[in-house]
Protein backbone atom coordinates (compact mmCIF):
# COMPACT_ATOMS: atom_id res chain seq x y z
CA UNK A 1 0.00 0.00 0.00
CA UNK A 2 2.95 2.14 1.19
CA UNK A 3 4.59 2.14 -2.19
CA UNK A 4 1.51 2.38 -4.84
CA UNK A 5 0.93 5.89 -2.64
CA UNK A 6 5.07 6.48 -3.19
CA UNK A 7 4.49 5.30 -6.78
CA UNK A 8 1.17 8.03 -6.99
CA UNK A 9 2.98 10.84 -5.48
CA UNK A 10 6.36 10.14 -7.81
CA UNK A 11 3.56 10.35 -11.01
CA UNK A 12 2.13 13.87 -9.16
CA UNK A 13 5.49 15.04 -8.71
CA UNK A 14 6.62 14.16 -12.71
CA UNK A 15 3.28 15.91 -14.13
CA UNK A 16 3.62 18.46 -11.96
CA UNK A 17 6.90 19.17 -13.06
CA UNK A 18 5.81 18.99 -16.72
CA UNK A 19 3.18 21.47 -16.41
CA UNK A 20 5.59 24.38 -14.82
CA UNK A 21 8.02 23.25 -17.99
CA UNK A 22 4.73 24.45 -20.40
CA UNK A 23 4.95 28.15 -21.80
CA UNK A 24 2.06 29.13 -19.89
CA UNK A 25 2.76 28.34 -16.13
CA UNK A 26 6.28 29.52 -17.01
CA UNK A 27 4.63 32.72 -18.23
CA UNK A 28 2.46 33.33 -15.38
CA UNK A 29 4.63 32.12 -12.27
CA UNK A 30 7.66 34.82 -13.87
CA UNK A 31 6.28 38.05 -14.66
CA UNK A 32 9.37 39.27 -17.01
CA UNK A 33 7.67 37.01 -19.95
CA UNK A 34 4.36 39.14 -18.81
CA UNK A 35 2.42 41.06 -21.42
CA UNK A 36 3.66 45.16 -21.75
CA UNK A 37 0.10 46.38 -20.24
CA UNK A 38 0.18 43.46 -17.45
CA UNK A 39 3.24 45.37 -15.92
CA UNK A 40 2.68 48.66 -16.83
CA UNK A 41 -0.94 49.08 -15.57
CA UNK A 42 0.11 49.23 -12.08
CA UNK A 43 2.56 52.02 -13.25
CA UNK A 44 -0.85 53.69 -14.60
CA UNK A 45 -1.84 56.28 -11.83
CA UNK A 46 2.32 57.37 -11.84
CA UNK A 47 2.08 58.53 -15.55
CA UNK A 48 -1.06 60.26 -15.32
CA UNK A 49 0.38 62.07 -11.89
CA UNK A 50 3.20 63.01 -14.03
CA UNK A 51 1.48 64.54 -16.62
CA UNK A 52 -0.18 66.61 -14.19
CA UNK A 53 2.40 67.94 -12.57
CA UNK A 54 3.96 69.03 -16.12
CA UNK A 55 0.33 70.13 -17.61
CA UNK A 56 1.13 68.14 -20.75
CA UNK A 57 -0.23 64.26 -21.33
CA UNK A 58 2.98 64.52 -23.86
CA UNK A 59 5.81 65.91 -21.45
CA UNK A 60 8.34 63.09 -22.44
CA UNK A 61 8.95 64.89 -25.82
CA UNK A 62 10.97 67.42 -24.02
CA UNK A 63 13.60 64.88 -22.20
CA UNK A 64 15.87 64.41 -24.95
CA UNK A 65 15.16 68.01 -27.20
CA UNK A 66 17.36 66.91 -30.10
CA UNK A 67 15.26 63.57 -30.46
CA UNK A 68 12.07 63.56 -32.16
CA UNK A 69 9.54 62.76 -29.63
CA UNK A 70 12.17 62.60 -26.71
CA UNK A 71 13.13 59.24 -27.83
CA UNK A 72 9.69 57.83 -26.58
CA UNK A 73 7.99 56.42 -29.61
CA UNK A 74 8.83 57.06 -33.38
CA UNK A 75 11.89 58.13 -33.17
CA UNK A 76 14.68 57.30 -36.28
CA UNK A 77 18.07 55.51 -35.69
CA UNK A 78 19.24 57.45 -38.27
CA UNK A 79 18.59 60.75 -37.02
CA UNK A 80 20.17 59.40 -33.25
CA UNK A 81 22.75 57.57 -35.03
CA UNK A 82 23.68 61.42 -36.96
CA UNK A 83 24.43 62.92 -32.99
CA UNK A 84 26.74 60.06 -31.70
CA UNK A 85 29.95 60.54 -31.44
CA UNK A 86 31.62 58.99 -34.46
CA UNK A 87 34.50 57.35 -33.28
CA UNK A 88 31.77 55.63 -30.81
CA UNK A 89 29.42 53.86 -32.94
CA UNK A 90 29.80 50.87 -35.72
CA UNK A 91 30.24 51.72 -38.95
CA UNK A 92 26.29 52.18 -40.62
CA UNK A 93 24.83 52.89 -43.65
CA UNK A 94 21.01 53.69 -44.06
CA UNK A 95 18.87 53.17 -47.06
CA UNK A 96 15.36 54.51 -47.69
CA UNK A 97 12.67 52.08 -48.47
CA UNK A 98 12.48 49.89 -51.92
CA UNK A 99 16.20 51.10 -52.36
CA UNK A 100 17.40 48.62 -55.29
CA UNK A 101 19.66 45.42 -54.01
CA UNK A 102 22.50 46.02 -55.89
CA UNK A 103 22.78 49.79 -54.54
CA UNK A 104 22.48 48.09 -51.09
CA UNK A 105 25.04 45.78 -51.57
CA UNK A 106 27.33 48.40 -53.41
CA UNK A 107 26.46 51.00 -50.80
CA UNK A 108 27.95 48.46 -48.14
CA UNK A 109 30.95 47.85 -49.74
CA UNK A 110 32.19 51.14 -50.62
CA UNK A 111 32.00 51.99 -46.80
CA UNK A 112 33.93 48.94 -46.27
CA UNK A 113 31.14 46.68 -44.05
CA UNK A 114 32.55 42.94 -43.62
CA UNK A 115 29.82 39.72 -42.99
CA UNK A 116 28.15 39.30 -40.59
CA UNK A 117 26.41 42.38 -40.50
CA UNK A 118 23.31 43.95 -38.56
CA UNK A 119 20.05 44.89 -40.13
CA UNK A 120 18.34 47.45 -38.58
CA UNK A 121 14.57 49.23 -39.35
CA UNK A 122 15.06 52.78 -38.82
CA UNK A 123 12.09 52.85 -36.62
CA UNK A 124 10.87 50.98 -33.82
CA UNK A 125 12.04 48.67 -30.74
CA UNK A 126 12.52 45.61 -28.54
CA UNK A 127 14.69 43.73 -31.10
CA UNK A 128 11.79 44.10 -33.99
CA UNK A 129 13.07 43.03 -37.10
CA UNK A 130 16.55 43.20 -36.03
CA UNK A 131 18.82 40.42 -38.20
CA UNK A 132 22.40 39.00 -38.47
CA UNK A 133 23.08 38.55 -41.77
CA UNK A 134 26.13 36.51 -42.82
CA UNK A 135 25.86 36.42 -46.73
CA UNK A 136 24.90 38.76 -49.84
CA UNK A 137 22.41 36.37 -50.15
CA UNK A 138 20.88 37.49 -46.39
CA UNK A 139 21.78 40.95 -47.20
CA UNK A 140 19.95 40.87 -50.34
CA UNK A 141 17.02 39.19 -49.20
CA UNK A 142 16.60 41.44 -45.89
CA UNK A 143 16.54 45.12 -48.18
CA UNK A 144 13.75 43.04 -50.25
CA UNK A 145 11.63 41.83 -47.42
CA UNK A 146 12.25 45.87 -45.58
CA UNK A 147 8.91 47.60 -44.90
CA UNK A 148 10.63 50.72 -43.66
CA UNK A 149 13.49 52.77 -43.81
CA UNK A 150 16.40 50.57 -42.93
CA UNK A 151 19.98 50.66 -41.67
CA UNK A 152 23.04 47.64 -42.36
CA UNK A 153 25.58 48.03 -39.32
CA UNK A 154 29.02 46.08 -38.72
CA UNK A 155 28.22 43.29 -36.61
CA UNK A 156 30.55 44.23 -33.21
CA UNK A 157 32.10 40.64 -32.39
CA UNK A 158 33.22 41.83 -28.66
CA UNK A 159 31.66 39.30 -26.36
CA UNK A 160 30.29 41.77 -23.81
CA UNK A 161 27.02 43.76 -23.63
CA UNK A 162 25.61 45.71 -20.91
CA UNK A 163 22.81 48.81 -21.37
CA UNK A 164 23.21 51.81 -19.33
CA UNK A 165 20.75 54.22 -17.57
CA UNK A 166 21.99 57.77 -17.56
CA UNK A 167 20.73 60.71 -16.75
CA UNK A 168 21.50 64.52 -15.95
CA UNK A 169 19.40 67.21 -14.98
CA UNK A 170 19.95 70.13 -17.52
CA UNK A 171 21.45 72.38 -14.51
CA UNK A 172 23.93 70.24 -13.68
CA UNK A 173 27.19 69.98 -14.68
CA UNK A 174 27.43 65.78 -14.39
CA UNK A 175 25.47 63.34 -14.98
CA UNK A 176 24.70 59.92 -12.97
CA UNK A 177 23.96 56.09 -13.95
CA UNK A 178 21.13 54.53 -12.05
CA UNK A 179 21.37 51.41 -13.41
CA UNK A 180 22.96 48.51 -15.31
CA UNK A 181 21.90 45.32 -17.09
CA UNK A 182 24.07 42.70 -18.03
CA UNK A 183 22.87 40.67 -21.29
CA UNK A 184 23.18 36.70 -20.92
CA UNK A 185 22.67 35.70 -24.94
CA UNK A 186 20.24 32.43 -25.09
CA UNK A 187 23.03 29.81 -25.56
CA UNK A 188 22.51 26.03 -25.59
CA UNK A 189 24.52 23.69 -24.58
CA UNK A 190 24.94 20.06 -26.77
CA UNK A 191 25.19 16.26 -25.61
CA UNK A 192 25.70 14.78 -28.42
CA UNK A 193 22.46 13.21 -29.25
CA UNK A 194 19.87 15.93 -29.04
CA UNK A 195 19.27 18.78 -31.84
CA UNK A 196 19.26 22.12 -30.86
CA UNK A 197 15.61 22.32 -31.20
CA UNK A 198 15.05 19.44 -29.04
CA UNK A 199 17.56 21.30 -26.59
CA UNK A 200 15.72 24.29 -27.07
CA UNK A 201 12.07 22.94 -26.19
CA UNK A 202 13.67 21.04 -22.38
CA UNK A 203 15.37 24.53 -21.70
CA UNK A 204 12.88 26.65 -19.79
CA UNK A 205 14.03 30.16 -21.35
CA UNK A 206 14.68 28.56 -24.89
CA UNK A 207 10.75 27.29 -25.09
CA UNK A 208 9.33 30.49 -24.34
CA UNK A 209 11.54 32.12 -27.54
CA UNK A 210 10.90 28.98 -29.96
CA UNK A 211 8.55 29.98 -32.29
CA UNK A 212 10.90 32.94 -33.11
CA UNK A 213 13.71 30.85 -33.23
CA UNK A 214 12.18 28.58 -35.60
CA UNK A 215 11.47 31.49 -37.54
CA UNK A 216 15.11 33.09 -37.38
CA UNK A 217 17.27 29.56 -37.98
CA UNK A 218 14.47 27.22 -40.17
CA UNK A 219 16.26 23.77 -40.65
CA UNK A 220 19.10 24.99 -39.05
CA UNK A 221 17.94 24.05 -35.68
CA UNK A 222 18.37 20.29 -36.71
CA UNK A 223 22.09 20.47 -36.09
CA UNK A 224 23.25 18.45 -33.52
CA UNK A 225 25.89 19.82 -31.41
CA UNK A 226 28.67 17.05 -29.90
CA UNK A 227 28.90 16.84 -26.00
CA UNK A 228 29.79 20.19 -24.33
CA UNK A 229 29.95 22.26 -27.33
CA UNK A 230 27.48 25.66 -26.35
CA UNK A 231 26.41 27.32 -29.26
CA UNK A 232 24.73 31.07 -29.39
CA UNK A 233 21.46 30.73 -30.96
CA UNK A 234 20.24 33.98 -30.88
CA UNK A 235 22.69 36.57 -30.68
CA UNK A 236 20.91 39.94 -29.85
CA UNK A 237 20.84 41.45 -26.55
CA UNK A 238 17.00 41.78 -26.46
CA UNK A 239 14.92 40.71 -23.84
CA UNK A 240 12.23 40.00 -26.68
CA UNK A 241 14.76 37.93 -28.30
CA UNK A 242 15.98 35.75 -25.97
CA UNK A 243 18.55 37.29 -23.67
CA UNK A 244 18.47 37.05 -19.90
CA UNK A 245 18.92 40.35 -18.24
CA UNK A 246 20.90 40.40 -15.14
CA UNK A 247 20.95 43.58 -13.09
CA UNK A 248 24.84 44.51 -12.86
CA UNK A 249 24.04 47.73 -10.96
CA UNK A 250 26.48 47.22 -8.04
CA UNK A 251 29.12 47.66 -10.77
CA UNK A 252 28.67 51.16 -11.05
CA UNK A 253 31.50 53.28 -9.79
CA UNK A 254 33.16 56.60 -10.33
CA UNK A 255 35.30 55.77 -13.38
CA UNK A 256 32.36 54.20 -15.11
CA UNK A 257 30.39 57.20 -14.60
CA UNK A 258 33.06 59.62 -15.87
CA UNK A 259 33.41 57.56 -18.87
CA UNK A 260 29.88 57.27 -19.82
CA UNK A 261 28.71 61.08 -18.69
CA UNK A 262 32.14 62.00 -20.90
CA UNK A 263 30.28 60.45 -23.84
CA UNK A 264 27.06 61.65 -23.13
CA UNK A 265 27.58 65.41 -22.56
CA UNK A 266 29.11 65.24 -26.26
CA UNK A 267 25.68 64.55 -27.24
CA UNK A 268 23.49 67.76 -27.93
CA UNK A 269 20.48 67.85 -25.90
CA UNK A 270 20.36 64.95 -24.69
CA UNK A 271 19.86 64.19 -20.44
CA UNK A 272 17.91 60.73 -20.24
CA UNK A 273 17.94 57.62 -21.73
CA UNK A 274 19.76 53.92 -21.89
CA UNK A 275 23.05 53.83 -24.21
CA UNK A 276 23.57 49.09 -25.13
CA UNK A 277 27.21 48.95 -25.37
CA UNK A 278 29.52 46.13 -26.78
CA UNK A 279 32.68 45.66 -25.14
CA UNK A 280 35.92 44.07 -24.68
CA UNK A 281 36.52 43.25 -20.65
CA UNK A 282 35.29 45.71 -17.93
CA UNK A 283 38.64 47.00 -17.06
CA UNK A 284 39.00 48.43 -21.01
CA UNK A 285 35.05 49.99 -20.58
CA UNK A 286 36.37 51.79 -17.23
CA UNK A 287 39.61 53.00 -18.97
CA UNK A 288 37.65 54.23 -22.17
CA UNK A 289 38.09 52.46 -24.77
CA UNK A 290 37.80 49.33 -26.61
CA UNK A 291 33.95 49.38 -26.55
CA UNK A 292 31.10 50.52 -29.24
CA UNK A 293 27.87 52.13 -28.37
CA UNK A 294 25.19 50.01 -29.95
CA UNK A 295 22.14 51.93 -29.58
CA UNK A 296 20.65 54.90 -28.27
CA UNK A 297 17.27 54.79 -26.25
CA UNK A 298 15.66 58.22 -24.96
CA UNK A 299 12.55 58.37 -22.93
CA UNK A 300 11.26 54.98 -24.15
CA UNK A 301 13.87 53.04 -22.25
CA UNK A 302 13.83 51.00 -19.95
CA UNK A 303 15.32 50.39 -17.04
CA UNK A 304 16.15 46.93 -18.08
CA UNK A 305 17.51 45.50 -15.12
CA UNK A 306 14.51 45.37 -13.69
CA UNK A 307 13.94 42.14 -15.97
CA UNK A 308 16.66 39.79 -14.02
CA UNK A 309 14.48 36.98 -13.36
CA UNK A 310 15.71 37.95 -9.56
CA UNK A 311 13.61 40.90 -9.03
CA UNK A 312 9.87 40.90 -8.16
CA UNK A 313 7.09 43.11 -9.87
CA UNK A 314 7.31 45.52 -6.93
CA UNK A 315 10.49 46.11 -7.68
CA UNK A 316 10.38 46.61 -11.02
CA UNK A 317 6.97 48.82 -10.53
CA UNK A 318 8.74 51.01 -8.51
CA UNK A 319 12.13 51.53 -10.77
CA UNK A 320 9.93 52.55 -13.29
CA UNK A 321 8.49 55.39 -11.24
CA UNK A 322 11.70 56.74 -10.03
CA UNK A 323 13.08 56.72 -14.04
CA UNK A 324 10.02 58.58 -15.31
CA UNK A 325 9.91 60.98 -12.06
CA UNK A 326 13.66 62.28 -13.14
CA UNK A 327 12.08 62.45 -17.03
CA UNK A 328 9.63 64.49 -15.82
CA UNK A 329 11.63 66.45 -13.96
CA UNK A 330 13.87 66.72 -16.90
CA UNK A 331 10.80 67.86 -19.11
CA UNK A 332 9.73 70.20 -16.98
CA UNK A 333 13.38 71.97 -17.02
CA UNK A 334 13.64 71.88 -20.40
CA UNK A 335 10.04 73.23 -20.88
CA UNK A 336 11.06 76.39 -19.07
CA UNK A 337 13.54 77.12 -20.95
CA UNK A 338 11.65 77.62 -23.89
CA UNK A 339 11.20 73.73 -25.93
CA UNK A 340 7.57 73.08 -26.20
CA UNK A 341 5.68 70.22 -25.62
CA UNK A 342 3.30 68.78 -28.59
CA UNK A 343 -0.18 69.94 -28.53
CA UNK A 344 -2.80 67.10 -27.98
CA UNK A 345 -3.44 66.62 -31.70
CA UNK A 346 0.11 66.56 -32.27
CA UNK A 347 0.43 63.88 -29.67
CA UNK A 348 -2.45 62.13 -30.67
CA UNK A 349 -0.78 61.68 -33.92
CA UNK A 350 2.46 60.59 -32.52
CA UNK A 351 0.49 57.76 -31.08
CA UNK A 352 -1.32 57.25 -34.09
CA UNK A 353 1.81 57.34 -36.77
CA UNK A 354 3.37 54.70 -34.14
CA UNK A 355 0.89 52.05 -34.43
CA UNK A 356 1.06 52.43 -38.15
CA UNK A 357 4.84 51.64 -38.42
CA UNK A 358 4.45 48.98 -35.43
CA UNK A 359 2.09 46.98 -37.87
CA UNK A 360 4.74 47.34 -40.79
CA UNK A 361 7.71 46.38 -38.09
CA UNK A 362 5.14 43.23 -37.57
CA UNK A 363 5.58 42.39 -41.23
CA UNK A 364 8.88 42.96 -41.45
CA UNK A 365 9.39 40.89 -38.41
CA UNK A 366 7.73 37.84 -39.94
Amino acid sequence: MRENSHFHLLNLVVLFNRLLHRPFFIRLFNWEYWPFWAVYIWTAPAWLYFCLRARSFFFFSASNPSIKNGGLIGESKKDIHDILPKDLIPATIHFPLNTNADIVLRGVAEAGLQFPMIGKPDIGGKGRGVKILRSPEELIAYAEKATLDFHIQQYVDFTEEIGVFYYRYPNQKKGMITGIVGKKFLTVKGNGRDSLHQLLKADRRGVMYLPSLENMHGKKLEEVLPAGVEKIVSPFGNHARGSMFLDYSDRIDPSLTEVVDAFSKRIPDFYFGRFDIRFKSWDDLRAGKNFVIIELNGAGAEPTHIYDPRHSLFFAVKEIIRHWAIMCRIARMNHSLGFAYPSFREGVEIFTKDNTDAAKLAAMSD
